[in-house]
């Protein structure tokens, strides 16, 4: 099976087809606002570039957050309309999950986005993946006291964020798929985002 992975969450396009454990392509290109623009047509050159057709696909994996409001729901839309027109299912991973998932180093890893106003978004995964911290909102001030106790960590983030031990985010594509490919499938119609906090739009109500 061919498995399409999207992440439009950040100003960067990470997408992937991959098949039976091997990558068979990938972009991985920062286009800041112009992301919106070019996040399709950087899908359909993929395919055609390697040759492959759309109904080849037989699973979408999406980033379903958090990140950029905007960016979540670009390459959500993508993905739900791609796998309602080939009737097949999605399965979502987090950002942070991806993030995480980079390194193969045998540590602690906490990736992390600048949320602004002194907060980010964060997570904090064990050697196996298990959530030490899940996927949240919080002031950097609590995610730095939550680290005091930790010994043998990575900080994951492209973000000007004052943390110590901090790398900075290269996708391994090919790990992240073969890690979120396992995980639930979701009708299209059923799959949302999840910004981990309100939209200001809400939060101005």
């Amino acid at each position: 099976m061919k498995y399409l992975y999207i992440d439009t969450s950040s100003s960067y396009l990470y997408t992937a087809v991959v098949e039976e454990d091997r990558l068979l392509c990938e972009v991985k290109s920062e286009f800041g606002h112009n992301l919106s623009e070019v996040a399709l047509p950087e899908i359909v050159e993929m395919f055609n570039e390697n040759n492959i057709k759309p109904e080849e696909i037989g699973k979408i994996i999406v980033v379903n957050g958090p990140g950029s409001f905007t960016g979540i729901r670009i390459g959500i839309t993508i993905a739900k309309v791609y796998a309602w027109t080939l009737h097949i299912p999605i399965s979502t991973i987090t950002s942070l999950e991806a993030m995480a998932l980079s390194l193969d180093d045998g540590l602690i890893h906490i990736p992390v986005l600048d949320a602004r106003r002194g907060y980010v978004f964060a997570a904090i995964y064990d050697n196996k993946m298990s959530p030490i911290l899940k996927p949240s909102y919080i002031k950097l001030e609590e995610l730095q006291e939550k680290m005091h106790d930790l010994s043998s960590y990575k900080v994951i983030s492209n973000d000007d964020i004052d943390l110590e031990e901090k790398v900075l985010y290269d996708a391994n594509l090919l790990r992240i798929v073969n890690y979120a490919k396992e995980k639930e499938e979701i009708n299209p119609h059923a799959v949302n985002p999840d910004y981990l906090k309100l939209t200001e739009a809400e939060e101005n109500k």
